[in-house]
């Protein structure tokens, strides 16, 4: 029986993992938690989310949005799961992170054709069909290893994470439900400043004292994924461009419109968690204390859990990996989620989709064949795998990866155009390759 070795239990390889069993291929899934632990995971589950708990857009005009539009198309199990375990019923897909990933884990565990392999993995086998996907925090002998089997040097950046609070300590005479584009007016709490709070706001943020040490003096922050301490000191009004825009969110009584709103998005289905939107940070724990009981109505609140800071560890892939996810010198060696250099929740789910497929066209002996470039999956993967090698960053869903388009159509009208076009070509890629 044909076998696939996969190294991590994350987004990618849980989906990789799924799609090969659901073919008939037996896989062998290494995931080292909960025997060994990582600095930002709290369980031994599959898929666990440790950044936000939102995948993102729902509509497909939107570049998430038409990601999942593809990955539905696809068959992706992974966002079925998501929608199962769907809290919010807006314009983002939100879901209960500990619902998600149980339910991933059971369905992994329960598998016939899949035998988990709870340890650390270091060695690479070179001979076999595998697929590595270790995720951001990668390190000690697989990271050494990898580099030498890559032949590259590794690039890293740093991402953080934003603080959760626990709803009995929020004062809900000050805050209010509101979804900005008021398609779910339950789905965000939301906390409202006049200008003289968010001047004694910003003036302790700017100069909140951060965890800080020899490898984070030159900090390469992902710009999507920037800590608000560091979008702060770019301007006083940076944060109310930002995720602070109270744009759409005027208070339901008065109708009046804050100087400033912070958002707090539900973390499971009771909602008794929130996190705060768009507060991924590096300050310290005491300054993120005193920070968060300056927001209106969160004087007293009990922090569940702190921002922090964690590395993300990616190739340089357009050196070495070709449109299939595959090495050039490697071919039956691949690789998927972060480490590939493609960034975000949704894109790691398509990297595990698209990667099984090619593997199990590769071992039935078929040709591979590319996902077209004016999808949205086929753009990110040409991305990573025709970047400039000198400046390769990691790259999330954008409809900037999308081009050729007929000259005349603008605004609104170019993004449907896109949209259209990308769903139909990834539904006759479907009819190829499945």
């Amino acid at each position: 029986m044909q076998r696939v070795f996969i190294i991590g239990g994350g987004l990618a390889g849980s989906e990789a993992a799924l799609q090969l069993a659901e073919r008939g291929i037996k896989v062998s899934l290494y995931e080292q938690r909960p025997v060994y632990k990582t600095p930002v995971h709290k369980t031994g589950n599959f898929a666990e989310l440790v950044c936000s708990n939102s995948l993102k857009s729902t509509e497909d005009t939107n570049a998430h949005g038409l990601l999942k539009k593809e990955l539905s198309i696809l068959g992706s199990i992974l966002l079925d799961i998501a929608e199962k375990n769907r809290i919010s019923y807006g314009k983002s897909l939100v879901v209960d992170r500990e619902g998600f990933s149980r339910d991933i884990t059971l369905n992994i565990n329960m598998h016939p054709m899949i035998d988990v392999i709870r340890e650390r993995i270091d060695d690479i086998p070179r001979d076999v069909p595998l697929l590595i996907s270790s995720g951001p925090l990668t390190d000690g002998k697989l990271a050494q290893n990898i580099k030498e089997l890559v032949g590259s040097d590794f690039l890293h950046f740093y991402d953080a994470i934003s603080p959760i609070v626990d709803a009995d300590s929020l004062n809900m005479d000050i805050l209010y439900f509101k979804d900005r584009h008021n398609i779910d007016n339950d789905a965000y709490l939301n906390a409202p400043m006049t200008e003289k709070e968010y001047e004694r706001f910003y003036k302790f943020i700017v100069n909140a004292e951060s965890f800080k040490g020899h490898e984070f003096d030159k900090v390469p922050y992902f710009e999507g994924c920037l800590p608000i301490e560091e979008m702060a000191k770019r301007g006083y009004l940076t944060l109310v461009y930002g995720p602070l825009s109270p744009k759409g969110l005027e208070h339901p009584e008065t109708g009046k419109r804050p100087f400033a709103v912070v958002q707090l998005r539900a973390e499971n289905k009771e909602k008794t968690m929130y996190s705060l939107v768009g507060f991924q940070t590096r300050l310290k724990r005491k300054e993120q204390e005193k920070l968060i009981r300056l927001i209106p109505g969160l004087s007293d609140a009990k922090i569940l859990r702190y921002g922090q800071i964690h590395r993300n560890t990616f190739i340089n892939a357009p050196s070495v990996l070709t449109r299939f996810l595959n090495l050039k010198k490697h071919p039956n060696i691949f690789f998927a989620g972060q480490l590939s250099g493609t960034e975000g929740y949704v894109e790691a789910i398509m990297g595990g989709l698209i990667s099984a497929i090619n593997i199990y066209r590769l071992l039935k002996g078929k040709d591979l064949i590319p996902v077209p470039e004016n999808t949205m999956s086929g753009a990110l993967l040409s991305y990573i795998s025709n970047s400039n090698l000198k400046s390769f960053q990691p790259m999330n869903a954008n409809m900037g990866l999308l081009s050729n388009i007929p000259k005349g159509i603008k605004g609104m009208k170019r993004r449907i155009y896109k949209k259209e076009r990308a769903i139909k070509e990834i539904t006759e890629w479907k009819n190829r390759v499945l």
